[in-house]
């Protein structure tokens, strides 16, 4: 580890954390009531702003038939949206992650907010489903800046053990979206078709532009921005890459999202179109799966942060992730026989919910050693989800929507292949002596 991660790790649950002088107490809450409302406004926003990457994808879920029906299109080209929007979350985050580091973080939040609304009304009117594809890819793009500076501006003000309860408390927030979401793009749909959900996405994007102009203060002061172009980011990022356990947490960060967006790409056509629930239960099935990370994510946060060491909590959420989905696969290839929508619910509401011992632990392992580009790194931890998103979710496509059987193969495969990143690249028990104080 950097010297200030082992030293901020060293303090155990007694450390409230490094915070950098601007914006700190409003984030962190200081003494008095306006601080405290400042924070939890900072602290909402830093969430919403997480959440428009699961916004942009769960709220179009349930219209994903709709939308091969009306644009005359088939499953696997309407399905291409998503992995399109998912390789420009991947794309964007490796431009707008240095551009932070080197202007700040509000100006490249900003143009982001902006390109993603202009994004999201050019895919409301879409004629076709590539044209579709090509906006979605726009969008993906332009919604990047959310997600990547919000994990950097949590960098700029915390580390050690207050980093990764604040990942918690963001992820209980941003988990929100993935509940009321779908719930929201079901019930737009007995409304209107699937083009106003993209016309409420940018009217998000409108209310999130106005927030962040009026209300998130610059976190990365002028003396700590990096200097330089493209060559000298992309020194920056060779140097992170370099880390061997850095690239481990990226590489298990990256396969846990394989199965994350494998069941968001594959569930509303094995749902709906297998299990022939309408999309409004669909709805209601994804948003019970999201309260279960959510809650899951709070425990971790809440309870376990402090008193468990984070790699004993990783370890432990990531056998939870492939023994559920051993579980799916079995019960999707038949072996139990025919089997309902229940036992399928079930086995995706256990390995979703460990979602929520595994993403806050290793976005934080991952940036605990890197406060010198906090933008860049965050940048990175990103890019490998949505690369490995993106793949996962082709996978699922190519394999066709027949059976559920693929998404349980690459869900398994992704869980497994995480686990093998976590054991033979990160090796924690190599980082025992900082790694030790975690649970005193």
């Amino acid at each position: 580890m950097s010297q200030q991660a082992e030293e901020a790790t060293a303090g155990g649950g007694r450390s409230p954390g490094r915070r950098s002088p601007a914006g700190a107490a409003a984030v962190a809450g200081g003494a008095g009531a306006p601080a405290r409302r400042t924070g939890l406004l900072v602290t909402v926003l830093l969430g919403a702003l997480a959440a428009v990457p699961p916004m942009s994808m769960d709220m179009y879920l349930p219209a994903l038939p709709d939308v091969t029906r009306t644009l005359d299109s088939n499953a696997s080209v309407v399905q291409l949206t998503l992995t399109a929007c998912l390789t420009g979350m991947a794309l964007g985050q490796l431009v707008v992650g240095p551009m932070s580091d080197r202007w700040g973080r509000r100006r490249p939040l900003l143009a982001g907010l902006a390109a993603y609304v202009l994004a999201a009304l050019m895919c409301a009117f879409a004629q076709s489903a590539e044209v579709l594809v090509g906006f979605r890819l726009l969008q993906g793009l332009a919604g990047s800046a959310g997600i990547v500076i919000a994990r950097a501006v949590v960098r700029d003000l915390y580390d050690g053990l207050a980093m990764a309860r604040f990942f918690s408390s963001l992820l209980l927030i941003s988990s929100i979206a993935p509940i009321v979401a779908p719930v929201i793009g079901g019930q737009v749909l007995h409304l209107t078709d699937w083009r106003g959900i993209f016309l409420i996405l940018a009217a998000i994007g409108v209310v999130l532009s106005v927030l962040v102009w009026r209300r998130l203060p610059e976190t990365l002061p002028p003396e700590r921005r990096q200097s330089g172009g493209v060559r000298a980011a992309l020194w920056v990022m060779r140097g992170l890459v370099a880390d061997r356990v850095f690239t481990g947490y990226l590489m298990t960060n990256g396969f846990t999202y394989g199965a994350l967006f494998s069941y968001i790409a594959a569930s509303p056509f094995i749902i709906q179109d297998i299990y022939g629930a309408s999309p409004q239960t669909f709805s209601l099935l994804f948003g019970l799966n999201s309260l279960g990370l959510m809650v899951v994510g709070q425990v971790n946060g809440k309870v376990l942060v402090g008193r468990v060491r984070l790699d004993k909590t990783l370890g432990c959420g990531l056998a939870v992730l492939a023994s559920a989905g051993v579980v799916l696969l079995l019960v999707t290839a038949g072996v139990f026989g025919e089997v309902g929508t229940v036992p399928l619910a079930a086995s995706l509401f256990v390995m979703i919910s460990s979602l929520g011992l595994v993403l806050p632990n290793t976005n934080a392992l991952a940036l605990m050693r890197t406060p010198h580009a906090a933008g860049s790194a965050s940048a990175l931890v990103g890019m490998s989800c949505f690369v490995m998103g993106a793949i996962a979710s082709s996978l699922v496509s190519i394999a066709g929507k027949q059976s559920a059987v693929p998404m349980a193969v690459v869900q398994l495969g992704s869980a497994l292949a995480a686990i093998v990143c976590f054991v033979t690249v990160c090796r924690p028990w190599r980082n025992q002596p900082p790694q030790e104080q975690l649970h005193r």
